[in-house]
């Protein structure tokens, strides 16, 4: 196998958390606000199914192939030219996403904190340190995330807490006032953050115990959820209905933070929250196109074309918006079908492919059986 290294079903479901969480954390509540209302919290709950469902399919496929990811049983499914096809689209998506991953990133960063400093130096600065990671192998980018997550927790929590007094209960009435509808628009953006789950494919033929990994992958899932319900209906006590009106509402309510005039201007820990969730997220997606890209290409090993895919994935994070209203134009009107396409609507045809090739199989050999 291109990788030696090997991690724990919990190390991968700490991997999965910030793959989610960090880029929803911030901008959810704007996203869900604008459909959903006060029913904002009811989104993401809907939007978990689809995480759910993306966790399923994976394991599903993984059962059928437990030494092989996306990239190389898509070609056992579908043949050697179509499968290279779908992997060729599958790893021009990660490379577009990530481009776009890392773009987020540094909007926030340069907008927010580092006016001063050019976009592109943000921007490769988090892209070098992901690379070094990645470059570390499988088990360097897991050891990371169980460094970075618990400070990510505890940073939101302490978010969380310091809001309480600012909170008003009555903003959420009243809850599904114009039914059901709403949410379940406002969940179809974040429901494709949640699709995102389905990089655990290149994940799960790592695992030193595979029995476990649907269970810490649906748990890891569950947490998701709960983080950003509790991310929602704290945008929402805060802020009500207008809420929608806010680029990043998380870190609007930090703003709001004052305790006894001495604790105040606590936007660094929304900027803490932030790095260290992206450089999770964004080393995640980077050792998904490295492994697949060496794979596609029938590489022994996928550390000499880290750099090089750092440095292309740099270029594309600039081409990709010429501005961040661009940006979120795009990631709120294109981005979600391009995502279901290749995270969801192509794993199942090749899960139902998988399935019916098997009947088939299975069949072809009770005959001869009967047959002898």
């Amino acid at each position: 196998m291109i990788e030696k290294g090997r991690i724990s079903a919990l190390q991968m479901a700490v991997l999965l958390y910030p793959t989610v969480v960090a880029t929803a954390i911030l901008v959810l509540p704007a996203t869900t606000g604008e459909f959903a209302k006060q029913d904002m919290w009811l989104s993401t709950i809907w939007a978990s199914l689809f995480g759910y469902f993306s966790v399923f399919i994976a394991y599903r496929l993984h059962s059928y192939f437990p030494q092989q990811t996306m990239l190389q049983y898509s070609e056992t499914i579908a043949g050697t030219v179509p499968g290279k096809l779908i992997g060729f689209g599958l790893l021009f998506f990660l490379i577009h996403t990530n481009g776009m991953n890392l773009r987020d990133y540094g909007e926030f960063v340069t907008g927010n904190f580092l006016q001063q400093t050019p976009l592109i130096v943000t921007v490769a600065s988090m892209a070098f340190v992901c690379a070094i990671t990645v470059r570390g192998g499988l088990e360097v980018v897991a050891r990371s995330s169980q460094i970075f997550v618990p400070v990510f927790i505890v940073l939101f929590l302490f978010i969380v807490v310091l809001l309480i007094p600012s909170l008003n209960p009555q903003n959420v009435s009243p809850i599904m006032g114009k039914g059901v509808a709403p949410s379940i628009k406002g969940a179809f953006i974040p429901a494709q953050w949640f699709n995102e789950l389905f990089l655990i494919s290149f994940l799960l033929p790592y695992l030193h115990h595979k029995e476990k990994g649907l269970k810490w992958a649906m748990l890891s899932t569950a947490l998701i959820m709960i983080t950003l319900i509790i991310t929602n209906v704290f945008a929402l006590l805060l802020f009500g209905n207008i809420t929608s009106s806010f680029t990043y509402p998380v870190m609007d309510a930090a703003r709001y933070i004052s305790v006894a005039d001495f604790l105040q201007h606590v936007e660094a820990v929304v900027m803490a929250i932030w790095v260290t969730g992206m450089f999770i997220k964004i080393s995640v997606f980077f050792y998904a196109i490295v492994v697949g890209m060496a794979q596609w290409l029938q590489l022994s090993d996928y550390r000499p074309i880290v750099f090089p895919m750092g440095f292309l994935v740099i270029i594309v994070s600039m081409w990709s918006a010429p501005s961040l209203q661009k940006l979120s134009h795009f990631s709120s009107t294109t981005w979600p079908f391009y995502v279901l396409f290749f995270l969801t609507i192509i794993p199942i045809l090749l899960l139902l492919t998988a399935m019916a090739r098997k009947k088939i199989s299975l069949q072809s050999s009770n005959v001869e059986r009967r047959k002898s």
